[in-house]
């Protein structure tokens, strides 16, 4: 019983308000006025999707270029890697200490390298995406006022109308 009342209650408010609205839309300077609001709208909403596809984009080149430095340090790496082995495979038996001892050293700053790469390019992804999103809140907050901005043009064009100002 709850339940219908409050369906009822609320088609009721629905009903009213879409009379309000054709009431105040018969007057021609209203319905331009929405007509002008939509098509600015849909403008800036077009340029928004523009905006977020081409944000989106530049992350994913970042990604992709990123990625691409790290395969590349880590096989620079891997590469050092196994040659200070293989230095230490052909060393002479009283020398085999000497050249490990060079080859763990070797291999460590490999890792080094690698990591610092690996957050070099960490870090330029990560700064890229923060500007792609700030321009993607731009885009929307520059929709939103472009939306905020043709309803008050309606709102005014609906005051005139009904003689209300």
């Amino acid at each position: 019983m709850n339940k219908q009342l409050a369906s009822l209650i609320a088609s009721l408010f629905v009903a009213t308000g879409a009379m309000a609205q054709t009431t105040a839309a018969s007057s021609p300077d209203v319905a331009k006025a929405e007509a002008k609001a939509d098509k600015n709208t849909a403008k800036a909403e077009k340029s928004e999707a523009k905006t977020d596809m081409k944000a989106d984009q530049k992350d994913a080149k970042a990604e992709n270029k990123a990625s691409e430095k790290k395969a590349d340090a880590h096989k620079d790496a891997m590469k050092t890697k196994s040659k200070a082995q293989a230095k230490v495979d052909k060393a002479d038996p009283e020398d085999k200490a000497k050249e490990q001892a060079k080859a763990e050293k070797t291999d460590a700053k490999a890792d080094q390298s690698e990591a610092k790469t690996d957050i070099k390019a960490d870090k330029s992804v990560a700064k890229t995406k923060a500007g792609t999103t700030a321009d993607k809140a731009k885009a929307k907050a520059k929709t939103d006022e472009t939306k905020a901005e043709g309803q008050a043009n309606v709102d005014k064009a609906a005051a005139a109308a009904s003689g209300t100002k």
